[in-house]
């Protein structure tokens, strides 16, 4: 009976183990195709006339919007390029993702725009260009939250790990923001009081 239940089990604990971080190479990729899509948003962004909306009655926040998700394009691109030469930091990930975020929300404002004043057709074809990346912005989300519980724990690694005062001190210096490092400071603070016992 043991046997048959370790038979039926194993296979369904092997599915719900994670698989960890993306291969650097699979990821390079990804954010190689988030930035030729942004060579595409480009042109279509250029076609836009927010300024001739305005004069139909758009309200005048949508050349505004324009040029912020020009700029935010832009600031994509760096990022993702960025993210390419160091895949393994966090906080280029992230940044990738918050930007590629930012161009999507500014878009799909500026699309209401476009099909009421300008042609719903462009309006119509900029969703398509964002919706062709919808793989590989879900791949660049997974890749974030997988390398952040990475981060997490290594830190927790690290914690365990730091079992002298001088360790406790090198790891409360080295993760100052994390909250463990709090909790490094209050041992440290303990083994000194029980010193002085």
């Amino acid at each position: 009976m043991k046997l048959l239940c370790a038979l039926l089990f194993c296979p369904l604990l092997a599915v719900a183990q994670p698989t960890g971080v993306a291969a650097t190479w699979d990821v390079s990729k990804a954010v190689a195709t988030l930035s030729a899509q942004a060579s595409r948003l480009e042109p279509l962004l250029g076609e836009l006339k927010p300024q001739a909306w305005v004069e139909q009655g758009a309200p005048a926040a949508y050349v505004s919007q324009w040029n912020g998700v020009k700029q935010e394009l832009g600031f994509m691109r760096r990022a993702a390029s960025n993210l390419e030469k160091q895949p393994e930091k966090l906080t280029l990930a992230l940044e990738a993702l918050f930007r590629l975020q930012s161009v999507e929300a500014g878009i799909y404002s500026l699309v209401d725009g476009v099909r009421k004043y300008q042609n719903p057709a462009v309006g119509d074809l900029l969703i398509g260009v964002m919706l062709e990346n919808s793989d590989n912005r879900d791949r660049l989300r997974d890749y974030v939250t997988d390398l952040a519980e990475q981060k997490e724990l290594e830190i927790e690694k690290a914690f365990a790990a730091a079992t002298t005062t001088e360790q406790l001190k090198a790891f409360a210096a080295g993760n100052s923001g994390h909250s463990l490092a709090g909790i490094a400071q209050l041992r440290i603070a303990d083994e000194i009081g029980r010193a002085h016992v």
